[in-house]
């Protein structure tokens, strides 16, 4: 993945939540978000996904510029995978439904194939006993591998993810950052939201730490957890280094 995030700025009314955000990145499997809450990770990600217009900068995902018009931020969309926090599954589909929806309706997938695709997906995510189930019979841990599974069931150049752990007890966090890390030895290219330090530490190459609306450090994974150069990255990680 080739990213370039130039002047990135978002205001939701008065209140300016990314401020100039400036980040390029000319080789990257795996981009970790992380900083404190409030600091303008989960809007980011969401301009990347297009599912968000700034107000001024611009996005470039692999050399093409992300067109925020209508049209061509459909497109963008149907080519990307974004898993949320809070699984975003249709509550009265069954699990099989909730990925054979997006493959016809967004994708335009015969029906037949849509359904063969999903029954695939979900066998690969080891979920092939519970398809026709729906979201509330399923485990924290399944919901959200089936969210997973969605956005990879339709081949994206770019997963990202929004603290797809936050809501889950460790057992069921265990149970999705493996999903994620066998995702990653496919190679599979992530944005990543996290709110687990030594999982960004070992699973991303780069690390980009968003407070106040801007990048206050930016680099290689190891560099950035092993020797931070700015306050506020040495400030911020000594705190949550502790009870991660």
């Amino acid at each position: 993945m080739k990213l370039n995030l130039d002047g990135i700025v978002k205001r939701f009314g008065m209140s300016t939540v990314l401020d100039g955000v400036s980040l390029r990145l000319e080789s990257c499997r795996v981009l970790a978000l992380i900083g404190p809450s409030g600091g303008g990770k989960s809007t980011l990600l969401r301009i990347v996904a297009g599912l968000e217009r700034p107000d001024d900068g611009r996005v470039a995902i692999d050399g093409a510029p992300v067109v925020f018009e209508d049209a061509a931020l459909l497109r963008h969309r149907r080519s990307i995978g974004t898993v949320f926090q809070a699984f975003n599954l249709f509550p009265h589909l069954t699990a099989l439904e909730n990925i054979t929806l997006p493959l016809e309706k967004a994708h335009g997938h015969p029906r037949a194939e849509a359904v063969e695709t999903a029954r695939q997906i979900l066998r690969r995510f080891r979920l092939e006993d519970h398809w026709a189930k729906r979201p509330a019979e399923l485990s924290g841990g399944q919901r959200q591998r089936v969210a997973i599974a969605r956005a990879v069931a339709i081949k994206p150049r770019l997963l990202l993810l929004d603290e797809p752990t936050s809501a889950l007890d460790p057992g069921m966090t265990a149970e999705v950052l493996e999903t994620v890390e066998e995702l990653r030895d496919e190679g599979r290219d992530f944005i990543l939201i996290t709110h687990h330090m030594h999982f960004a530490r070992r699973f991303a190459d780069q690390v980009a730490l968003l407070a106040g609306g801007r990048i206050a450090e930016a680099g290689p994974s190891e560099q950035v957890f092993a020797a931070p150069r700015t306050d506020a990255a040495r400030e911020f990680l000594s705190r949550v280094m502790k009870y991660d």
